[in-house]
């Protein structure tokens, strides 16, 4: 059953509010995936504040034109397209996608819409190796710790040096004494 216009202007708003409010737009091929599959990834993706949506192809250009982003290249949206937003982090919805892709070939990645720019399939991927945001504040704190570990380690051992060669000392004092 088609679409009424009033139906395709409330859904067009929606698309066009979530593309300016999202951090990124990952956009995905979804051909052949499974009801069951599908549940599991929107799951997946509301766990980490992503919003999944599947929507006709002219209203995700219209609302991608009037968010303020180029002409969406027609490889991004070759096939039935989902497209996902991210509210929160940056990488999450590419990397999400991308990691779910990996188990099931029927998901692909098509592109982005990230920063202010439309990427296409290779730099949609390359975000999606990117670190997230909890990986990154990880390695920080470790990079930040390290030096600190490593001071105290060796202030520690100077003081526990000291400490043996007073010992040593004392024990050859007792000696000749």
């Amino acid at each position: 059953m088609p679409l009424t216009k009033e139906q395709k202007t409330e859904i067009l708003d929606k698309l066009k509010n979530k593309m300016k409010d999202a951090k990124s737009v990952v956009f995905a091929k979804n051909s052949g995936l499974s009801v069951k599959d599908f549940a599991d990834l929107r799951a997946k993706l509301r766990e980490e504040g992503v919003f999944f949506q599947i929507a006709k192809k002219t209203l995700l250009r219209i609302a991608a034109k009037d968010a303020g982003f180029d002409e969406i290249p027609d490889e991004v949206m070759e096939g039935p397209i989902g497209t996902a937003f991210s509210m929160e982090d940056e990488v999450i919805a590419a990397k999400l996608l991308h990691d779910f892709a990996k188990d099931h070939k029927e998901l692909e990645l098509r592109g982005a819409l990230f920063e202010g720019k439309i990427l296409g399939m290779e730099k949609t991927k390359e975000l999606a190796l990117i670190p997230g945001k909890e990986e990154l504040y990880a390695k920080v704190t470790y990079l930040i710790k390290s030096p600190v570990s490593g001071f105290h380690g060796v202030l520690s051992n100077t003081v526990s040096g000291f400490v043996r060669v007073l010992n040593a000392v004392k024990e050859k004092q007792e000696q000749t004494a």
